[in-house]
């Protein structure tokens, strides 16, 4: 099972999700017990119907950002920038397209307002820091690459159907990720008030998902993947929470693959869910064993990528491609618009 390969599935052009469900909630949602193998087909919202009192649902706060600016040098070549990271206020790690047309020094201008001035580069990860300046000086710098920059999506979204609104989930606020945590997309502020008035407790984090996300595994012995590096973040109450249901053997349940690496990265790295603010790049494949996590909510992922592998070692990789090749047979829709999987 080290071998990418072993990951591999075929999916059709037509079951890939161009555009989300309105209301969000009434995707279709897999669901399978690991205890009884059991699989059921129901619709999100049903998914209060599976929660109990006392489990708690991790969730990723964090905002996905226009980080896609689209510029071009005094020469008139056109150059397109991907933040990936904010270093400080005016620097920023980033991907350049073509890297090879922008030299050290070289200046992209955005927009009247907006320009980029290329700081380095790092031919080896491919990336490069720039230093960008807006006519407001840096107070005003987000704001103006929120109102010229452009969501940046998938490759396999070949259309303008992902907006700041439908592309970020209801309980985005922190500011800083490249694509957005898209499990939690379907969870709407109806559906998360009657599973509080359950007894459910929500317990937020915040993980930057970085455009690594995306990135192909290039080797086919797997445990020689280099895993990207992202910043996440975990409150006091939030790691009281989660240690408190880890002693008294409540379900922590991890909305998405961000959640559940914030929680298990962090476990692996202090023994405990700890209150900080740290980077993590724990790479989860089979045989993993979870010290945190006990069900989680994920959408169907790539051909042979670390959130399959993710996913497999969650449920069992043989398991995992047979609930994909049952949601194939079953017309779900797949990927980061797509419908989704209840792992309990």
């Amino acid at each position: 099972m080290d071998s990418l390969s072993d990951y591999d599935y075929d999916l059709p052009n037509s079951m890939i999700a161009n555009a989300p469900l309105e209301p969000r909630d009434v995707c279709k949602m897999l669901v399978y017990d690991r205890a009884t193998t059991q699989t059921q087909i129901k619709q999100f919202k049903d998914i209060v119907d599976e929660l109990q009192a006392g489990d708690v649902v991790v969730i990723n706060e964090t905002r996905v950002i226009p980080a896609r600016l689209l510029g071009q040098k005094s020469t008139g070549a056109k150059i397109e920038i991907l933040l990936l990271k904010k270093l400080d206020l005016t620097h920023y790690e980033v991907l350049l397209k073509p890297m090879k047309r922008v030299k050290i020094g070289d200046v992209v201008n955005v927009s009247d307002q907006l320009s980029a001035c290329l700081v380095s580069k790092d031919e080896v990860n491919g990336t490069a820091v720039m230093q960008l300046s807006c006519a407001g000086g840096a107070t005003d710098l987000e704001a103006t690459i929120d109102t010229v920059g452009e969501i940046p999506l998938p490759h396999y979204i070949h259309n303008g159907y992902a907006t700041k609104e439908n592309y970020n989930t209801v309980y985005a606020r922190v500011d800083g990720s490249a694509a957005a945590p898209t499990a939690g997309l379907h969870w709407t502020p109806e559906l998360m008030v009657a599973a509080k008035s359950k007894g459910v407790i929500f317990a937020p984090v915040v993980l930057d998902v970085g455009l690594g996300t995306f990135r192909p595994v290039k080797v086919e012995d797997i445990t020689k993947h280099v895993m990207h590096t992202e910043r996440y973040q975990i409150s006091e109450t939030t790691a009281q929470i989660v240690n408190d249901a880890l002693r008294n053997h409540r379900r922590v349940i991890a909305t998405g693959t961000t959640s559940l690496r914030t929680l298990e990265g962090c476990y692996a790295k202090y023994g405990t869910i700890k209150a900080v603010t740290d980077e993590t790049d724990i790479f989860i494949y089979p045989p993993y064993q979870f010290k945190v996590v006990s069900a989680l909510i994920t959408n169907f992922h790539l051909p042979k990528s670390t959130l399959l592998m993710l996913v497999s070692a969650f449920a069992g990789r043989e398991t995992t491609l047979s609930l994909y090749e049952h949601a194939k047979n079953n017309n779900f829709r797949f990927y980061s618009f797509g419908d989704c999987m209840f792992l309990k």
